[in-house]
């Protein structure tokens, strides 16, 4: 299984940026599918999960200004971010789980599939 992320750039506090995680098979294959970040000297943190039945789990610094949604037909997961501040900067990733959503918290033991990350930097 391949997830390819994308759609991550440079932007400005305050705006907006939309990834896209595609999937090889669908998406709706897997139980779980995330949005991490990873920034320099930090920990890899779970930002967003989604479950086949359409729950979501946000980490307290983005609730409210990020939302994750999936798109079957296009076996793609997305993570819409708004309000950026630059601590919203990091390496981010996709991944997918046959699990359930405490697995995909750190150290994520129920990852099984991880795309190549996307850099996300915003500027103050």
């Amino acid at each position: 299984v391949q997830l390819q992320a994308s759609g991550g750039g440079l932007v400005q506090a305050g705006g907006s940026l939309r990834l896209s995680c595609a999937a090889s098979r669908s998406i709706f294959s897997f139980d779980v599918l995330g949005w991490y970040r990873q920034a320099p000297g930090k920990e890899r943190e779970l930002v967003a999960g989604i479950t086949s039945g359409s729950s979501t789990n946000y980490a307290d610094s983005v609730k409210g200004r990020f939302t994750i949604s999936r798109d079957g037909a296009k076996h793609t997961v997305y993570l819409q971010m708004n309000s950026l501040q630059p601590e919203d900067t990091a390496v981010y990733y996709c991944a997918a789980s046959s699990q359930n959503m405490v697995s995909m918290i750190n150290p994520f033991p129920g990852v099984e599939y991880w795309g190549k990350g996307t850099q996300v930097t915003v500027s103050s």
